[in-house]
């Protein structure tokens, strides 16, 4: 965060952070009518909405951080990735990850579950043919009941590389999930999906598609990170990770466009395709070179199953590209 504080945290800070605390996440526009409310008590006079400043946003946030670091706590900020240009706000814990929070207040078994779905979400449909990060509403539930032993913990055979603490309340997170955890049932899979949407932890798109939100992602980005990637090999520069970062901002991809050459690396959120292009004279990949096309994608529309849905209806087709020596045959959709 860039914000900093000018002025010493009092009571009116306290306010507002019990508004974070309310909520899980809010954009500027959200946080106007609460600093307003809470400079009208400190001020003795009205304040409207309207004159509330971007500036004074940004100070209280500084300020909540200068005192919340101590704390291991701090408001981060992200802008979102499927639309919008409104920047998200959210009051994350800096040390313990998500799912330890989630533990508080889940069962062992549903906290299972919530690890299974993510293990779907970042190894099953997430593979360097397409980078889904994604499941489908009727796939996440399906997932209500745990592999046999041996299989895959995400689902579709994914790899169980898990670093989560198998304490009680996580029991069978770690590697392949232990026989004391038990199946849920479909309603209560489908209750909690709609429980983990209704407190900002995942979104759901109009395709039926559940992937993380921009408050997730900011608490879990090093957990994802340290479970889902594999250790760097110094000797190969294109290795492929499962977890990507922006070439321009810098934070987690998990929606967006990606280099038509498989083997590069370089992935950009789609609102940082326009801003990172506008001022070039060629639209080239930063990182190879190769011709940035606008038709490769990160998330759902990586899947082919909304390719062939879209195929009778919309400009989407199965275009052949050849990209030196990569896939001979790639599936594109015409951005939306």
């Amino acid at each position: 965060m860039s914000e900093e504080p000018d002025e010493a945290y009092d009571t009116t800070h306290r306010a507002f952070l019990q508004a974070f605390l309310a909520r899980p996440a809010m954009t500027f526009e959200d946080a106007k009518p609460i600093l307003a409310r809470i400079f009208s008590i400190k001020e003795e006079r009205s304040f409207l909405v309207n004159d509330v400043t971007e500036a004074d946003f940004r100070n209280y946030v500084g300020t909540l951080n200068a005192a919340l670091g101590p704390l291991d706590y701090e408001v981060r900020s992200a802008l979102p990735q499927h639309g919008g240009r409104a920047r998200v706000y959210a009051l994350v814990n800096t040390t313990s990850d998500a799912l330890t929070q989630l533990a508080t207040a889940h069962s062992a078994d549903e906290i299972a579950f919530i690890k299974r779905v993510l293990d779907a979400m970042f190894e099953t449909h997430n593979r360097e043919r397409a980078e889904i990060m994604a499941v489908r509403a009727m796939d996440a539930v399906q997932l209500h009941r745990p592999p046999l032993q041996g299989g895959g913990g995400g689902g579709g055979g994914a790899t169980q590389r898990s670093s989560v603490p198998a304490d009680e309340s996580q029991a069978g997170l770690e590697g392949g999930q232990s026989q004391s955890v038990k199946a849920i049932t479909m309603k209560q899979a489908e209750d909690l999906l709609a429980s983990l949407k209704e407190e900002g932890w995942l979104e759901r798109s109009r395709r039926g598609y559940y992937s993380l939100s921009p408050r997730a992602l900011m608490e879990l980005r090093n957990w994802l990170v340290d479970t889902y990637n594999d250790p760097p090999d110094e000797g190969n520069p294109n290795q492929w990770q499962r977890i990507k970062m922006c070439e321009a901002c810098r934070e987690i991809v998990t929606v967006g466009q990606r280099c038509s050459k498989r083997r590069c690396n370089c992935r950009l959120h789609n609102i940082c395709v326009e801003n990172f292009f506008r001022t070039q004279t060629e639209r080239k990949c930063p990182v190879c070179k190769e011709d940035w096309t606008g038709r490769n994608f990160v998330g759902e529309k990586a899947d082919p199953r909304v390719n062939n849905r879209s195929s009778g209806t919309s400009n989407s087709r199965r275009t052949p590209r050849t990209n030196n020596g990569d896939d001979a045959t790639m599936l594109v959709e015409d951005d939306e």
